[in-house]
């Protein structure tokens, strides 16, 4: 292929994409078609020594830094300048689907691959990333690595994190062998791309093929511990009770109408309860849940919290019960880098796509690596809007037609950036 036509006329292979997001999903795969490939565990270990092999297959050098975020690196003609990258991640939620976050690593690779199989050598170094704990589900709070690699959190802290049974996560990287030396941070990027499925209802509802995503929402996470007292369920009066569950009922009613009172955007979830001492015939002595609440605009996610604290104080001075608030996350709203928006556009109207410029409602990883280098994300429909759910569906040919976006968008920043 001549070098003069900046590889405008190249497409990625949409079979063999499909081919390896069905190849990886049985690393994990449950009964009822879904994926339960938690970080850090033996799932996650098959599936990145899976991405090893198929990337250094194609040529490519495979290295990872002291997170476990892996990069695989197609060389370029001026390998001294910053690559270009892209990326997403390869874990999933306890019942996650087979397209979230793994369709942003199989995408880029598939831009490998079409590289590879043309000849088509680019002027910076091209690669593909898998940052580790995306979903933020078995070690929280979610993106911990990208994270690092922002500057967000100190590798110390994440290395100590502990998941539910008390297992640390410096150990579990360890233990899977994918702790590098290269320190997290430290590795040079000139711009990201990452592809995802939407996980919301926009573009399929409007019948678009291709989000343009310009930012995520602000997100804020809490860990809320009501105490009362475990009592005998048969002989406690009513009025003597210091009953934590149904406190905690109170509160998780008070999220979602903070939520409601400040929509259509705003949005509130409790997603995680524990019940203690969690017996039929025991008044309930201990709740422990999360709160996740985000908008578009910082300011609307800070009133939300102020009414929240408020409300949750006031629930547990009417039932007697103790409570205990603790913000464990903040990722304030993100607004991508506007030529790297811009490519990702122009690519979709060169290809001919349906497409629409659109606000991520989930975080992603792009989130925090658009502190560091200018990023952009590419959304494609998933039906009924369905994502962390072992039901997750998108077509094949949206997948294809998402990563000929981010190919074309990828070649774009290769002829841009000069450092």
């Amino acid at each position: 292929m001549s070098q003069s036509v900046k590889g405008s006329n190249l497409r990625v292979d949409g079979n063999a994409l499909w081919v390896d997001l069905m190849e990886t999903a049985q690393y994990g795969g449950t009964p009822k078609g879904g994926i339960r490939r938690l970080t850090l565990t033996d799932e996650d270990r098959q599936v990145r020594d899976w991405f090893v092999r198929t990337c250094t297959d194609l040529g490519c050098e495979v290295s990872f830094d002291s997170m476990g975020n892996l990069f695989a690196r197609r060389p370029g003609l001026d390998n001294a300048l910053p690559p270009i990258t892209m990326g997403s991640h390869l874990d999933t939620q306890p019942t996650g689907g087979k397209f979230d976050g793994i369709l942003g690593v199989l995408g880029g690779l598939s831009v490998l691959r079409a590289l590879h199989n043309s000849g088509y050598t680019t002027r910076h170094p091209i690669e593909v990333i898998n940052w580790t704990n995306e979903e933020g589900s078995r070690f929280s709070p979610p993106m911990m690595c990208s994270g690092v690699f922002a500057g967000i959190f100190t590798e110390a802290e994440v290395l100590d994190k502990r998941d539910r049974a008390g297992i640390r996560f410096g150990d579990e990287l360890d233990t899977i062998g994918y702790r590098g030396k290269e320190p997290c941070g430290q590795h040079p990027i000139s711009a990201y791309f990452e592809l995802h499925i939407e996980q919301g209802p926009i573009l399929e509802a409007e019948d678009k093929t291709i989000g343009i995503v310009t930012g995520i929402q602000g997100a804020r996470w809490y860990e809320v511990t009501v105490r009362g007292k475990d009592a005998h369920a048969g002989s406690t009066p009513m009025p003597l009770r210091h009953d934590a569950l149904v406190a905690s009922a109170g509160m998780i009613m008070a999220v979602s109408e903070v939520a409601k009172a400040h929509g259509p955007s705003a949005v509130g979830t409790v997603g995680l309860l524990e019940n203690r001492p969690n017996s039929s015939n025991v008044v309930p002595g201990e709740v422990f849940f999360t709160i996740d609440i985000r908008d578009p605009d910082d300011a609307v996610v800070l009133q939300m919290e102020q009414e929240l604290r408020g409300k949750l104080e006031k629930i547990a001075q009417e039932n007697s019960v103790e409570l205990e608030i603790v913000q464990i996350w903040d990722a304030p709203a993100v607004h991508f880098d506007k030529a790297c928006v811009g490519m990702v556009e122009e690519a979709a109207t060169e290809h001919g796509y349906s497409a629409r410029r659109i606000v991520s409602g989930p975080g992603h990883d792009a989130g925090y690596v658009a502190k560091v280098a200018p990023t952009a994300m590419i959304f494609v429909p998933c039906k009924d809007g369905l994502s962390h759910n072992e039901e997750e569906s998108i077509l094949q040919q949206d997948a294809e037609m998402g990563a000929n976006v981010l190919l074309a968008a990828v070649l774009k920043a290769d002829q841009t950036f000069d450092q």
